[in-house]
């Protein structure tokens, strides 16, 4: 399978941790197809850690829970297909998963066999229990080893948290994508710090090996498995924002059957999606710091458009300038750039040369799309 640009989807862990089954799956393919979202871009339902007994069966082989999963995993792909979606499952790398259910260390190839004959889309491969003696990037490729020789399409979403050197070696065991962070939580220190400690690897995310900095938490209001405060609607802005401009997987992780307008506009919101989802997958470029957490963002994208996020992390309202000339722009009276806000979906009014402004609240987010477009 090519994974050329970065997965969308939704899962159960940042919201329900434990607390699953086989009508929380159901109710929420459906909602998100009722509320647009299947049609906005994202993909995948995904079942984290908790979905399995905890014991084997008598021949070695995982077994869904039967209290939470009644009809057993294939029911359920077999539902998320006819809606036009695909399921993801969950599995670990060590003897258990961070949740003490069994894991697939030893067990990969009959894992892998399980996930193929449950006709399952996606896997989220954990870094709990790990044992010392063996590296990451064996433990990664004998599972990746197994999916393949199953011969069913799966993506690979590799989760060790940023261990064990995982720069040096994801692409080679064939990673769609990697957790490059510790678990997010739901408040903005925890979005900023996770932004923040990847802008230096971004170069390295590209189609078939993305940088996942985790689910979001967009819309999660403080309740829920990773709850830790919650965020207001800006700082939810900032997070999805930033994430779309750091091609960063987009997996929804509040429950979407009880989203307000409000976030789900944002959450669907068309030109965000197009910046994440750009084919060209080119790194961020910060071209603007200062010392009152104020920063400005460019991103160039495949069809010569630029992307900007300006973003300010501070308590007050700020007015953030961006300077072409930083970010390589000398566009010297021949070139102007048209601009169109992200928010609204509107063109800005007039035609800048040199650079462009705009006010932005505490802890918010604006983004603009431009194309530098020839006067003469």
């Amino acid at each position: 399978m090519s994974v050329t640009t970065p997965p969308m989807g939704w899962n159960t862990w940042n919201t329900f941790g434990e607390n699953i089954n086989e009508s929380l799956i159901m109710e929420t393919c459906d909602a998100m197809i009722e509320k647009g979202l299947r049609d906005a871009g994202y993909q995948y339902i995904v079942i984290d850690d908790c979905w399995s007994e905890r014991t084997r069966d008598a021949d070695g082989k995982l077994k869904a829970d039967p209290r939470k999963f009644p009809h057993g995993i294939k029911y359920l792909s077999d539902y998320v297909h006819s809606k036009g979606m695909k399921l993801g499952i969950y599995s670990c790398c060590g003897p258990k998963t961070c949740m003490g259910y069994p894991g697939s260390l030893d067990r990969e190839y009959t894992d892998a066999k399980f996930f193929a004959e449950n006709d399952v889309d996606y896997l989220k491969y954990d870094w709990c229990y790990h044992p010392r003696n063996l590296e990451g990037k064996t433990l990664y490729n004998r599972m990746k080893m197994a999916l393949n020789a199953t011969g069913h399409d799966i993506v690979f979403s590799v989760c060790n948290w940023g261990q064990d050197g995982l720069l040096e070696w994801i692409r080679s065991v064939g990673g769609d994508l990697y957790r490059s962070t510790g678990d997010i939580s739901d408040n903005f220190t925890s979005v900023k710090n996770i932004f923040h400690s990847q802008i230096d690897n971004l170069p390295l995310s590209g189609p078939n090996c993305f940088n996942d900095l985790d689910m979001l938490v967009c819309g999660m209001n403080g309740v829920g498995n990773v709850s830790a405060g919650g965020c207001s609607f800006d700082e939810y802005k900032t997070h999805f924002s930033l994430w779309c401009m750091a091609q960063s997987p987009l997996m929804i992780g509040c429950d979407v059957r009880t989203l307000d307008d409000e976030m789900l506009e944002l959450l669907k919101n068309p030109d965000l999606i197009a910046i994440n989802q750009d084919r060209a997958v080119r790194p961020i470029v910060q071209c603007k710091e200062s010392e009152d957490d104020v920063f400005s963002y460019a991103k160039m994208l495949e069809n010569g458009d630029f992307a900007f996020a300006l973003t300010n992390y501070g308590d007050e309202v700020r007015t953030i300038r961006v300077r072409f000339a930083e970010i390589g722009l000398a566009l010297g009276g021949e070139w102007e750039f048209r601009l169109r806000d992200c928010d609204s979906g509107e063109e800005v009014g007039k035609t800048f040369t040199d650079g462009f402004s705009a006010e932005v609240g505490p802890h918010c987010t604006r983004v603009f799309r431009g194309k530098p477009v020839k006067t003469i």
